[in-house]
């Protein structure tokens, strides 16, 4: 999957989850750059991530993401 596509996929997640057809995500956005994305939303987001693209996080990555991008970028990996 390229960065588009996995963006594509984050932020449809997110919208569901929020209930933001406004939200769009990019590479650098963080959290805290989108209203309502607290740690709670962040727990459900990463799950369904996961769900979606059939992979699992480590503990470790999941408490180290900064930003979209650092996301993308270990399912990439993940994904192969």
């Amino acid at each position: 999957m390229t960065d588009q596509d996995l963006l594509t996929a984050f932020t449809r997640i997110l919208r569901n989850l929020l209930g933001d057809d406004s939200i769009v995500l990019a590479l650098n956005t963080r959290r805290s750059d989108v209203d309502g994305w607290d740690s709670f939303m962040y727990v459900n987001f990463i799950v369904a991530v996961e769900l979606e693209l059939k992979i699992k996080f480590s503990v470790a990555d999941v408490e180290s993401f900064e930003t979209v991008g650092d996301i993308a970028a270990e399912a990439r990996t993940l994904l192969g």
